[in-house]
This record gives C-alpha cells, structure tokens and sequence, in this order.
C-alpha cells in the first residue's frame, strides 16, 4: 500500500472521530467507518456504518481517487 494506515492501540483515534462504543462490555471498540484523509490532513470522505452494514465498495474508491 502506498498510503499509512493508523493503528488506534489506546483508543484516542476512536474518541476524536467520535466512533468508539461499547460491545460486549469493552470499551473504546470502534464502529464500522471509514475516513479518507488527504495529504494535507483533511478528512475528504466520512462515513460510519451499522455492524449489519457493508460499505459501498465503489463509494469509497471514488472518494478516494477524489481526495488524492
């Protein structure tokens, strides 16, 4: 891949997008989302899903050939 991935171990990421919830009884679980930021920081595409939900595969290629 050609682009950082985050990896959110202590849970301030799922708080500051504002999708941590709690399953199961353990917290700062995220939700089902996804963010397309561009390189200059700014968050282009912006969608949270329902655990039954699967995102739009072309949806999301299309936003992110926009915000590159």
């Amino acid at each position: 891949m050609k682009f950082p991935l985050l990896s959110d171990w202590n849970g301030e990421a799922v708080h500051a997008f504002g999708v941590a919830q709690v399953v199961d009884g353990m917290r700062d679980v995220p939700a089902r989302a996804i963010f397309i930021v561009d390189a200059g920081g700014v968050i282009r595409f912006a969608r949270r899903y329902g655990d039954d939900e699967v995102p739009d595969a072309d949806e999301v290629l299309a936003a992110a050939a926009e915000a590159s």
